[in-house]
């Protein structure tokens, strides 16, 4: 367990695990599904060395993926790796994975983890380019899509259930006034870029994708200039951030980006976005077929969306269901705990040109996961985690049926905390909750992280791997099958 640093997110479960393990045939209780063939994989911070924990901030981290390979009821092997970025290999004594890097910016990818045209990526948002990793989790290096990413990615793009492409909004503070809509084939190109006009700098860190329209989030949280000062030498700090301050919303010239971004990638790196009360709330809407980046805004309650659940289109309307944070890091610096997360639901009335919002749920809750066969469709049932004062302290999990109302919760008892449940069907023809939910549960007592597999109709547990260490608390996963 690690000793109280004075920073929750380094503190606990949140404390970074200092070695990486290879462990085959792990035992599983219960009985796992014969239908999964593949790797659950999941994405979170571990700092490779100490960081400052009164600097230290939840999203900065170095990025470590745990992941089970599971087929033929066993549990095959258990895998925790490095993101091997340059500054990760040099700290643990390893030449740096060549690749290309957006801008200089060669950030260890924390944030989750996909599957695409053949590849495994560990994927972050704000300018990193995608690093992509073998099937046994090490690093082959950054990747930009056979040359064809003009910029960097983000950690959540979207797969349309039809065409298998992904679909992706990615923001970069160089960039000035815009942010970027991109599709990659199949075949791992990007086929289409659009650039997006928004202003000051907004932290995007996910969007919508109905089968006609793309829905963008732009709130409240944007570029902080005065955080970062600590990203060039103290002698220029105060100079920097006065020009800095006078070029904000304007594209940054590609040598001064370069040489923040640079420092960035090699030194504990402040989180440089913060709470903007002065930057407007709303919901962006712009035709999927639309080459010129128009965009249609409607107003909403000034708040913060890391995760929409999902969203589809209904005649004239636009159904958005999404975990809504009342602010953003604005007393709270470290990690995202300004208040409980809710489950809203929020319709954009395209005639009357205003958004309705309600209340589903309003017990905390984040990390909401639908079935990936309904993405941009229109769904019944949602999946959470439990998530109150900023951090995964209840182990507990959510389903939500947006048809009739009802919800339900599983509880693994006092003492454990549950991460991100992902759904994955029991087969392509399987109703949307036929299958099993997966995700990682810590148990504070024994120090240990288990794989829990639950039935996604009932919630009762189906299989449990007792993993050899813990896994410290994260963000996004991927069930990749085989």
């Amino acid at each position: 367990m690690n000793l109280s640093t004075g920073n929750r997110y380094l503190d606990g479960n949140f404390g970074p695990v200092r070695e990486e393990l290879t462990v085959d045939d792990l035992p599983v209780v219960g009985s796992m599904p014969e239908f999964l063939d593949g790797r659950y994989l999941r994405n979170g911070p571990n700092p490779v060395t100490d960081p400052d924990p009164a600097a230290y901030h939840w999203f900065t981290g170095a990025g470590m993926v745990h992941g089970l390979r599971i087929e033929a009821g066993r549990a095959r092997w258990y895998r925790n790796r490095w993101v091997r970025s340059a500054a990760v290999a040099r700290a643990l004594g390893e030449q740096p994975r060549p690749g290309p890097v957006h801008a200089g910016f060669d950030f260890s990818p924390n944030t989750h983890v996909i599957g695409h045209a053949g590849r495994t990526l560990a994927i972050v948002e704000g300018g990193g380019n995608p690093y992509e990793l073998t099937d046994e989790l090490d690093t082959i290096g950054p990747n930009d899509f056979d040359g064809t990413l003009p910029g960097g990615y983000t950690a959540h793009p979207l797969r349309d259930p039809e065409s298998g492409e992904l679909h992706a909004i990615s923001y970069y503070w160089g960039w000035g006034p815009k942010v970027q809509y991109t599709v990659v084939g199949r075949d791992g190109r990007v086929r289409r870029v659009v650039d997006i006009e928004v202003e000051g700098g907004p932290m995007m860190h996910s969007f919508s994708l109905t089968e006609s329209h793309v829905v963008i989030y732009d709130l409240p949280v944007t570029f902080d200039v005065e955080g970062t000062a600590g990203l060039v030498p103290k002698a220029i700090a105060k100079p920097f951030t006065s020009i800095a301050s006078r070029m904000a919303g304007r594209p940054t010239p590609k040598v001064i980006a370069t040489r923040i971004n640079r420092r960035a990638s090699a030194v504990d790196t402040p989180f440089p976005y913060a709470w903007n009360p002065e930057h407007p709330a709303r919901v962006g809407v712009m035709d999927r077929d639309d080459d010129t980046g128009a965009v249609r805004w409607f107003d909403v309650e000034p708040c913060y969306v890391y995760h929409p659940l999902n969203a589809y289109d209904d005649g004239e309307r636009i159904v958005l269901d999404v975990v809504r944070h009342p602010k953003m890091f604005d007393t709270d610096r470290h990690g995202p705990n300004e208040g409980a997360p809710t489950f809203d639901r929020w319709t954009v009335d395209l005639t009357a040109g205003k958004v309705l919002e309600e209340r589903l749920d309003d017990r905390g809750q984040e990390f909401p996961r639908v079935d990936e066969r309904v993405v941009g469709r229109r769904h019944r049932y949602g999946y959470a985690s439990g998530f109150e004062a900023g951090i995964l302290n209840s182990g507990v999990v959510y389903k939500h049926d947006l048809v009739s109302g009802a919800s339900e919760q599983r509880s693994f008892g006092a003492g454990h905390a549950a991460d991100e449940f992902v759904f994955v069907p029991a087969s392509g023809a399987a109703a949307e909750d036929d299958g099993v939910l997966m995700g990682f549960v810590y148990d504070v007592a024994a120090d240990r992280s288990a794989l829990e597999v639950l039935d996604a109709q009932t919630l009762e547990s189906v299989a449990t791997v007792a993993l050899p260490t813990r896994v410290p608390h994260g963000f996004h996963g991927s069930w990749i099958p085989t």
